[in-house]
């Protein structure tokens, strides 16, 4: 059984515009900072669960990524307005979120990429196999 989402409140877009230090000389910016972009969009779609790093890693798990794509379609380029959207498509053994970073002006996409995150018992550091029940209560969906 997968479980998905499409609630809207799964879904979050922030904006935000790339900065001088994130880019090279012809002002593209570096392939490793989308992932800062996309860290940004996860951590503001966490909080609104109350669920962000701090208070996953206080109900005794840690959510390491073990697993990313990013699709780069067009460059990022210096101070060009973005949206980066997210939002949470699976919660039931992993916590999925799918991305994409669109040109504010226009709404094209720019990139398209997914992260999934796996529950870690921080006590033991063994991985679990299914979410654990913090998250499905912080999410207000019903346990499998």
């Amino acid at each position: 059984m997968s479980m998905s989402a499409d609630r809207d409140d799964f879904a979050i877009e922030i904006r935000l515009s790339p900065a001088f230090h994130d880019c090279d000389a012809m002002q593209v910016v570096w392939h490793g900072h989308y992932f800062k972009y996309l860290e940004i969009a996860r951590c503001a779609l966490l909080q609104r669960f109350d669920y962000d790093y701090p208070q996953m890693h206080a109900s005794g798990y840690m959510w390491p990524i073990v697993d990313t794509r990013v699709k780069y379609i067009r460059p990022l380029l210096y101070a060009q307005p973005v949206i980066v959207a997210a939002r949470i498509s699976e919660w039931e053994n992993r916590l999925k979120m799918e991305y994409e970073i669109r040109d504010a002006a226009s709404g094209d996409v720019l990139t398209r990429a997914h992260t999934i995150q796996v529950a870690v018992d921080a006590a033991s550091g063994e991985m679990r196999y299914v979410c654990p029940p913090v998250l499905w209560e912080r999410l207000g969906v019903d346990t499998p």
